[in-house]
């Protein structure tokens, strides 16, 4: 039975292998994971938008396909299952600690009711024998009640520690599920929950803040030239000059393959164009080296899109208007920023 099973699982990797080769996706595990996902018809999702993918493409994947479809599905299942483990943990040691409560309740009901009964049937002082042995009965009953005591806070403080230690690990679960696993930076779905966010307190407040897209110029043909783990050098290069250079405020995130957004509180458009240049010249002076040659690779360039919000924003609209710039920076030769203003400046002389 189990020399069938392995059989079988050895069989669908040689498939997965072939898809891959078929598609000239890229080869990091991450993919294997996708395409595993796909082939063994484990979760059907995957292999819907997959099929979309291929069927649009001429049967080809790329980098970034394969990173939006790990972000959209296998890590959020996992996580996911993760987080409900751990939940169930902390709801099982919760019912084990109000379980100790009760029996602490209990016995000292008990107690109490041994201390009324006994001190309803105090003997008489002169009957020395009687009131010996009501004390000895009433010494060992307190006795026997503190040492019950002494069990149980040991028991509720074990309790309390493992409570603390699930709800820190149900806390990492959630950072790891919200953050991408490649430049550690804030991945797409916190950047959305964090733009809601933003959008309802500034709708509150009246506070400005300003949304930047960017996006590696020529990073396929980077990753076709070189490999995906230079690629991959080359994300994380970029992610840490955005760390480096944006406020401490700001919430950066990886988008999506090679492209990210920011959300820039308390920012308007010039403020937020500001430190996009920032981030865009910077890059401009750091040149990047292939770790396993130390060949000099130059330098790598982006480009921004820049708006803010606008009263009655969605998050899509506000997206749209960013992205909208962003293209219109791909438009004008790249390796530069443009803001909303001048986009739709542009569409009017158009």
């Amino acid at each position: 039975m189990s020399d069938a099973l392995g059989s079988a699982q050895h069989d669908l990797a040689d498939r997965v292998v072939a898809a891959m080769r078929q598609s000239e996706s890229p080869s990091y595990p991450r993919a294997f994971e996708v395409w595993y996902a796909h082939l063994s018809g484990e979760m059907p999702a995957v292999s819907m938008a997959l099929n979309a993918i291929l069927a649009g493409s001429n049967g080809k994947v790329t980098a970034a396909d394969i990173d939006n479809l790990y972000e959209r599905f296998i890590s959020t299942e996992r996580f996911a299952k993760q987080a409900e483990r751990t939940s169930l943990q902390v709801m099982g040691e919760i019912d084990a600690m109000m379980a100790l409560v009760d029996k602490a309740l209990g016995s000292s009901e008990i107690y109490h009711g041994r201390l009324t009964a006994m001190s309803e049937d105090v003997p008489h002082p002169t009957d020395r024998q009687k009131l010996r042995e009501w004390v000895e009965a009433l010494v060992m009953s307190t006795r026997e009640e503190v040492t019950r005591k002494a069990q149980l806070e040991a028991e509720l403080r074990n309790s309390a520690h493992e409570i603390r230690n699930l709800r820190e690990a149900l806390e990492s679960t959630r950072a790891e599920a919200l953050t991408d696993p490649l430049t550690g930076l804030a991945n797409r779905r916190h950047f959305e929950e964090m733009l809601q966010k933003a959008i309802d307190e500034a709708t509150l407040r009246r506070e400005p803040f300003a949304v930047v897209m960017a996006d590696i110029d020529f990073f396929k043909r980077f990753n076709d030239a070189h490999g995906h783990l230079t690629g991959d050098q080359v994300l994380r290069l970029v992610a840490r000059t955005m760390k480096d250079k944006f406020k401490e405020k700001a919430i950066i995130s990886r988008f999506g393959g090679e492209e990210f957004a920011i959300i820039l509180p308390e920012a308007d458009v010039i403020a937020a164009k500001f430190g996009a240049e920032t981030v865009r010249q910077a890059l401009l002076t750091r040149e990047l080296i292939k770790r396993s040659t130390n060949e000099n690779l130059g330098r790598i360039t982006i480009s921004l899109g820049v708006a803010s919000y606008r009263r009655g924003d969605t998050s899509g609209s506000l997206v749209d208007r960013a992205d909208q710039a962003l293209m219109q920076a791909k438009r004008d030769g790249r390796n530069r920023t443009v803001t909303e203003d001048a986009t739709e400046t542009a569409s009017r002389v158009a």
